[in-house]
């Protein structure tokens, strides 16, 4: 390794350290800003709360083990519909590829459905599926499915047209065209749709949860409303935040790896 090469690397490393101090920074800051205009009164407490009541109701949740009944059902629900919208739109987008004029024939009435606000059809889920984690799930559903099918679906067709000739030339049948080229070419768009996927599903389950369910973190910030109760309701939030960061590490990871083996 040439004497430029360390440097690069060197640089690299130190960049990325200052990064992460820096975001650590502005979180520390925020939070110690936070807590001083709330514990002095220059903002109200009832009404913004302040990180020490919001850490003293997640430590309430848990001493009373409310926490975990509330926590395990919400990543169930997450987890479910995140799976069961990945596996659906990675078929559908195999089939709109493969027969493209399916999604000439849909593609008018996938974007009415994708335009339509999922929330004013919620109590006609409720209705056809009734008040448990199944309306729920098929709620994250529709808000997941359509979005990361086309996110996937132009992944596949923005394939370079030379080398899907090439592919053509050397007489390599759908199969294998699928497999060696096309699926890598769209690494990038499925991963994005992983992304996309994830971050509606949190979305689809919570606007569920605050809508049927009787447990769950959407539960608890509904209720936390409904009484007023501010520092249950930003616990909850929190609660998310941190869920959310747990669930796109993997998949952060995922595509670093991705990337740096292709």
């Amino acid at each position: 390794m040439s004497n430029a090469q360390k440097k690069f690397i060197k640089k690299k490393k130190l960049e990325k350290i200052v990064i992460i101090a820096i975001q650590v920074l502005i979180s520390i800051s925020f939070l110690f800003l936070w807590e001083y205009l709330s514990s002095h009164k220059i903002i109200n407490s009832f009404i913004f709360s302040s990180p020490t009541k919001i850490i003293k109701t997640i430590y309430s949740l848990y001493s009373t083990n409310n926490i975990f009944q509330h926590l395990l059902t919400t990543i169930k629900e997450i987890l479910i519909s995140f799976g069961i919208g990945f596996i659906l739109s990675m078929i559908i987008s195999l089939i709109f590829y493969n027969f493209n004029i399916i999604y000439r024939i849909l593609d008018p009435y996938i974007t009415m459905l994708n335009s339509l606000p999922k929330v004013a059809i919620g109590p006609l889920i409720l209705i056809w599926f009734g008040a448990n984690p199944k309306s729920i799930i098929i709620m994250a559903l529709l808000i997941n499915l359509i979005v990361s099918t086309i996110t996937i679906y132009t992944g596949f067709i923005n394939t370079d047209k030379n080398l899907l000739l090439l592919f053509k030339s050397f007489k390599a049948n759908k199969f294998k065209t699928f497999k060696y080229l096309i699926l890598p070419n769209s690494y990038t768009s499925i991963i994005s749709s992983l992304k996309i996927n994830l971050s509606m599903s949190f979305i689809g389950v919570i606007m569920g949860e605050f809508l049927v369910s009787k447990e769950g973190i959407g539960y608890l910030i509904i209720y936390g409303t409904q009484v007023f109760n501010l520092d249950l309701v930003l616990a909850g939030v929190v609660i998310l935040v941190l869920l959310s960061y747990i669930f796109y590490k993997p998949i952060s990871l995922l595509e670093k790896y991705i990337l740096k083996k292709n």
